[in-house]
């Protein structure tokens, strides 16, 4: 199998993994690029791919060279209303979908090679504050990094057809099960775009992010949960029913060990 990575500079290489810089508008490039590969996982920041150009280019090049899977750039939530940024058309293939992060919760507590500590949740345990939209009971799924880098890598060895809709599904919690203590946000507020705290996420390891995107992400994920679109199905954990993913309060214990 080849192995190729397409990625942006200063990254580093990883052993087994050939570099490759590319045009994403130039689909015969890409083409090229692509002969021998035979599963193509796309990690796009689709709010800086205007129309899902990038991406629609590379699902038409990976047609074309005769790639026989890829995972688009999605890597979130089963119901992505209110992200207008992932409305991306897609070849049918598998949408992995591993809900939040769990390393997310983790606060600013960097415990991840590759990802940037946020305030990306309604819960911010290193403060003892959250956020409430809705109903405590509204559910969201949150997943490991580790353990959606290790589903992935068994989904690209395995050998039956991969589920279009491919839910990983670390540990899905009410919003009651995540907090002690928490302050209501009035749910029309969020919708008219008010969103009346000082706590915005930290989203500094994305290009192009200033204090009006922050919270129109915030917005959304507080959106989201309320209308209950907060979880994700569990395709892939019953095709790999014998892995055991890490759950939130485990992960929670080891991160916070020290406090």
């Amino acid at each position: 199998m080849v192995k190729v990575a397409i990625a942006g500079p200063g990254q580093e290489l990883v052993k087994g993994t050939t570099w490759v810089k590319v045009d994403f508008s130039d689909k015969d490039g890409l083409v090229g690029v692509l002969q021998g590969v035979h599963t193509i996982l796309s990690f796009i920041v689709v709010h800086n791919d205007t129309d899902n150009v990038a991406q629609k280019t590379l699902i038409d090049a990976a047609i074309e060279a005769g790639v026989k899977r890829i995972a688009p750039s999605e890597w979130a939530l089963a119901d992505l209303n209110h992200f207008g940024w992932y409305d991306n058309k897609v070849i049918e293939y598998s949408l992995f979908q591993p809900g939040w992060f769990m390393n997310y919760l983790g606060g600013n507590r960097k415990i991840a090679t590759h990802v940037q500590p946020t305030g990306f949740t309604a819960v911010d345990y290193e403060h003892g504050r959250a956020r409430v939209p809705g109903s405590l009971s509204n559910k969201v799924t949150y997943t490991a990094i580790h353990d959606v880098v290790n589903v992935v890598v068994k989904a690209i060895d395995y050998e039956g057809e991969w589920p279009i809709i491919g839910g990983i599904n670390g540990n899905t919690l009410s919003v009651a099960e995540e907090i002690a203590i928490g302050e209501r946000l009035e749910l029309e507020d969020l919708k008219a775009g008010i969103v009346k705290t000082s706590w915005l996420p930290s989203l500094d390891h994305l290009p192009n992010i200033n204090d009006e995107l922050a919270r129109q992400v915030l917005a959304s994920l507080l959106i989201n949960t309320a209308e209950g679109a907060g979880t994700v199905s569990d395709e892939w954990n019953k095709i790999f029913p014998d892995y055991q993913f890490t759950k939130a309060e485990e992960y929670l214990a080891g991160v916070f060990a020290d406090a």
